[in-house]
């Protein structure tokens, strides 16, 4: 006859005939699993509460600061050790400053930082003044504090005064826009720090912003942007069947079209008489930048051709020109010669233009102005006239040979930005060069050479 015993704790079976007594228990284990499990919550715990306190230490600490630390745990102790007065004074007076560093930390998270620029894009040789609006959004003072707004690769320092309870504070930011490129501007970020300066805390608020910095241009005459004043095209020497500028009649021949019969002469000669047209195409303007540092004898010779090129393609751009604006790619050193590769840039709008030529760059992996060239014939249609802009350290043999890299019936006209030289204009075995010293002068040789 056997008997069965069961509780919640443990299980008891015994058996009649048999000396054999079997016992399951399971309170022991399950307190072994529950203080395993409280060890390994309690770890990581304080693992994750080590790494946020060495994390906060090593974005806290100043170098000042740990020059402060190092000084104090060396000259402390040594000075107690070896009962010497002035190192145990030197590493106290340390303690103390790290002391009276913390109570300037808190903060700065109460702050809602707003910072905005008026515009967005600007021309080369201005300034942009931002407003930087500061709140304090909790309901105790705020110490005096600092925001750092960063302009590209500069700093600058925004103090914040003592701010009650919803108290705001304003304060006007320039942006010096002196030269063409791309401006980060931010993000804005609050700064809490010790007047000693061992300890500081910042906090991140704004969002970056880009502020683009247009060349300067000038206003070129419409009558002279593209050496073409009709609408419709130019004409040219190749016969068609069918176009708008009208060129002579010819009898008629199977598969032309019955809309093109001259019935007049056909009434005439009492045959069929068709019309025949020259071919019109739209007139299609390529500008090539040159981006060789080797082609330019200064960055100013480089910023003025930047210039010339925005001139010359927002007055195309506006009067509804086909265009194409290009410069050579950077190219690794190891490839230059295998691969050929050209940057075209955006003619949408004006806008897009000068946004693309804020960014562009003179850069030794660059290719000679040649080769572009050479290769802008070859990837951009129908071109009728290109303007190929340069520096002064271009000779007149490779000004010549620039004709050479286009098909004959494309007009080259060599733009040459020499700030040393005075505007002229000459004629190089087919290539126009138009030598400029200041911007202002292309447009007065552009008029000029139009006429």
């Amino acid at each position: 006859m056997t008997f069965d015993t069961e509780s919640k704790g443990s299980r008891t079976a015994t058996s009649h005939g048999t000396a054999t007594h079997t016992r399951y228990s399971t309170t022991r284990t399950g307190s072994l699993v529950t203080t395993l499990v409280w060890w390994v919550r309690t770890w990581r715990a304080i693992k994750r509460g080590t790494v946020n306190a060495v994390t906060w230490v090593l974005e806290t600490v100043t170098p000042a600061g740990w020059a402060v630390v190092a000084a104090c745990v060396v000259l402390l102790p040594v000075g107690l050790v070896f009962g010497w007065v002035e190192f145990i004074i030197a590493g106290l007076i340390g303690l103390a400053l790290i002391l009276l560093s913390l109570p300037f930390l808190p903060g700065g998270r109460a702050y809602a930082v707003d910072f905005t620029l008026p515009v967005d894009r600007v021309v080369a040789g201005s300034e942009v003044i931002g407003t930087l609006h500061v709140t304090n959004t909790s309901k105790r003072f705020e110490l005096p504090g600092r925001i750092d707004v960063p302009i590209g690769t500069g700093l600058t320092d925004v103090y914040v005064p003592l701010m009650r309870a919803g108290h705001s504070h304003e304060e006007e930011v320039i942006v010096p826009a002196f030269r063409r490129g791309v401006i980060n501007v931010g993000p804005v970020t609050t700064v809490r720090t010790d007047p000693i300066g061992l300890l500081k805390r910042e906090v991140s608020w704004a969002e970056m912003r880009k502020l683009y910095v247009h060349p300067v241009t000038v206003s070129i005459p419409s009558t002279s942007a593209g050496f073409v004043r009709d609408l419709e095209g130019n004409p040219t020497s190749d016969i068609v069947d069918s176009d708008i500028s009208f060129h002579a009649i010819r009898e008629y021949a199977p598969g032309d079209g019955q809309r093109h019969i001259h019935w007049k002469s056909t009434a005439k000669t009492g045959k069929l008489m068709v019309r025949q047209f020259e071919e019109s195409r739209r007139s299609r303007l390529v500008i090539v930048l040159s981006t060789s540092p080797d082609e330019y004898a200064s960055d100013e010779e480089f910023e003025m051709a930047v210039s010339a090129v925005g001139s010359l393609g927002v007055r195309a751009i506006r009067d509804g020109r086909d265009l194409a604006v290009v410069a050579s790619e950077e190219i690794p050193e190891f490839a230059r010669t295998s691969i050929r590769s050209i940057r075209s840039m955006s003619v949408l709008t004006t806008r897009t233009l000068l946004d693309d030529l804020c960014e562009i760059e003179a850069g030794e992996l660059t290719m000679p102005v040649e080769e572009v060239c050479v290769l802008a014939s070859q990837v951009v249609p129908d071109i009728s006239i290109a303007f190929v802009v340069c520096g002064s350290t271009m000779t007149p043999q490779r000004l010549r040979a620039l004709s050479l890299k286009f098909p004959t019936n494309v007009s080259v006209v060599a733009v040459l930005c020499d700030p040393t030289e005075e505007p002229a204009y000459r004629n190089l075995a087919g290539t126009s060069v138009l030598t400029i010293g200041v911007i202002d002068d292309f447009r007065s040789l552009l008029s000029r050479y139009a006429g």
